[in-house]
């Protein structure tokens, strides 16, 4: 058990830990979640979310409480605003772990729950950013189990301790992402409920859930009405009601079938493995209460997920701990009866031949076609890191399908796609990668930036902006986009900017500060005539920085930018 737990951690911390601060950051998710928690260290205030200085109410306060805690203890960097999903991530394959060795009473099932887990796609692309979507996973897997256990205990003081874990589990989600912490139980608990026969009892003990999940969020929920009474409103109706009843799809809308590329797709590489084992699943014992959990803690909230008229691919994460758990259930069986589906020589052959032809048409559009070409001359490297993962990849899904014993079997596909994630933070093209990254751009003019900087800059690039230079003060040019609400206040329209107000800022800091601009071209290139000359300006990829000097004339006609 002893080489098992390091083997467990040293993967964790291969995949998870190491790469977090190699990768520079990405708009506008990571800047905005990162420099909401820098603010909130900078400015003492735990209570009441700020980006750019503005009310920034889409979000709870949990997970920027997490940030910025990360923050202040690591400091300013890409690895500390990082490292709170990186750890959700730990944490969830830890409970998975846990769950399935107690209810299959199988190790080797649960160290399959917990390294697949680790190894899926989705969760390792979100686990490795600054988000709040594996935070709010972990809590809801919490939340769950913890109900599970409960379900399951027999003593009724440690069933009432298991419920109280479990409501203190959901009121934390409730103050990472809101009320979606309260509707996934609902829906995951009731129907279970249901096929147990046992709805009655259920509901009492999801009463007790209940009620400690209210009393964990309540002190913050009383503390942001008093200092901000508008909140629960915009919080409710706008980011709860619009973004997932409304008819004109809120944010994001996407069809019904949007999420299910998204589950096939994010349990790479181990989609073709979890097709096979739904085979097997069909001859695991209906009455199996873990089976039956599993299922509907999987089943209703992506029926859920997929009836809501706003999608993105993170907000399914949290139906991958009971896919796994149904993974784990399946493949035990077979290990049980020796069926040979899951790393049959089929399945494996055409992996590897997947592989393979990846790597040829990656080489052969490198050399052949010029203007196809993925990476730059200067990033051979990066396209040769790539080769050898996706070689490696290969070869130990062939020794998988000659290993004897489904323990090797599962151990070598199990490695062969580590080199390929570990090297993922090191191979993306620069071309992929560089009008999402103002961060070394943005240091380039770092000397010419002071605290007495007048900062302008469009909605998007306002966050990095801040964040990059310490600043809370930057005005914003154009349209608000996520900064519309905050910008709404009283104590905070006059940070909204329209071509000709910000014509007339030029003008009035005759003989003071210098003007700076930092947007993105192509929104530049929409009002430049309409600008005075600036005395410096710098553009690199899609990326503008611009100063103007106060005297300088402009006889254009302005015209305002639509907000």
């Amino acid at each position: 058990m002893a080489k098992v737990t390091i083997t467990m951690l040293a993967l964790f911390f291969l995949l998870y830990i190491l790469p977090l601060g190699i990768r520079p950051m990405v708009i506008p998710d990571e800047t905005r979640y990162a420099e909401i928690g820098r603010e909130m260290v900078e400015a003492g205030d735990w209570v009441v979310p700020r980006l750019n200085g503005l009310r920034y109410f889409e979000k709870p306060i949990l997970g920027h409480w997490l940030h910025a805690l990360s923050i202040k203890l690591l400091g300013k960097n890409t690895f500390a605003i990082r490292l709170p999903s990186a750890l959700a991530v730990g944490l969830s394959a830890l409970m998975l772990f846990f769950l399935v060795r107690r209810f299959t009473g199988d190790t080797l099932a649960a160290i399959v729950a917990a390294s697949v887990f680790l190894t899926c796609l989705e969760v390792y692309g979100v686990g490795a950013f600054c988000a709040l979507d594996s935070i709010f996973s972990m809590l809801i897997t919490a939340s769950l189990i913890a109900f599970f256990f409960a379900f399951m205990e027999a003593r009724s003081r440690r069933r009432t301790v298991f419920l109280i874990v479990s409501g203190v589990a959901c009121g934390l989600a409730f103050l990472t992402k809101g009320f979606l912490a309260f509707m996934i139980p609902v829906i995951v608990i009731i129907p279970f409920g249901i096929w147990q026969r046992q709805l009655k009892e259920m509901v009492c003990e999801f009463l007790v859930l209940a009620i400690t999940a209210v009393l964990t969020a309540l002190p913050w929920c009383i503390m942001i009405h008093l200092r901000e009474p508008d909140f629960w409103h915009y919080f409710f109706w706008v980011e709860h009601v619009d973004r997932f009843l409304s008819p004109h799809g809120g944010q994001h809308p996407n069809p019904f079938w949007y999420f299910i590329p998204f589950i096939l797709g994010g349990a790479l590489p181990w989609t073709p493995q979890i097709i096979a084992v739904v085979y097997e699943l069909r001859k695991v014992p209906r009455k199996d209460p873990l089976l039956r959990f599993a299922a509907c803690w999987f089943l209703f909230p992506f029926l859920f997920f997929s009836a809501c008229r706003g999608k993105l691919g993170t907000y399914i994460l949290p139906c991958f701990p009971p896919l796994i758990v149904l993974f784990a259930i399946g493949l035990r069986r077979e290990f049980a009866t020796g069926t040979g589906k899951t790393f049959g020589s089929p399945g494996r052959v055409s992996a590897v031949y997947i592989i393979v032809i990846v790597g040829v048409a990656l080489l052969l559009t490198q050399a052949l076609i010029p203007e196809a070409r993925i990476y730059r001359p200067d990033e051979t490297w990066k396209l040769l890191l790539l080769t050898i993962g996706l070689l490696t990849y290969a070869v130990l899904l062939i020794q998988a399908g000659r290993a004897t014993g489904y323990a090797r079997k599962f151990v070598f596909s199990c490695l062969a796609p580590l080199l390929l994630m570990f090297s993922a933070h090191f191979i993306i093209p620069d071309r992929l990668t560089e009008k999402k990254t103002p961060g070394e751009f943005l240091r380039q003019q770092e000397d010419r930036i002071s605290q007495n900087t007048i900062l302008v800059s469009d909605n998007r690039l306002a966050p990095a902006v801040c964040w990059c230079y310490n600043r809370s003060d930057v005005y914003v040019l154009g349209s608000t986009g996520e900064l519309d609400y905050g910008l709404e206040y009283d104590d905070s329209k006059h940070r909204l900017f329209d071509i000709d107000r910000f014509r007339e800022l030029i003008t009035a800091n005759s003989g003071k500060e210098r003007v700076t601009l930092v947007t993105l071209t192509r929104l530049y290139i929409e009002y430049e005539h309409l600008l005075p000359k600036p005395v410096l300006k710098d553009m690199q990829n899609g990326f503008l920085f611009a100063q103007f000097a106060p005297s300088a004339p402009t006889t254009a006609e302005s015209t305002l930018v639509p907000k």
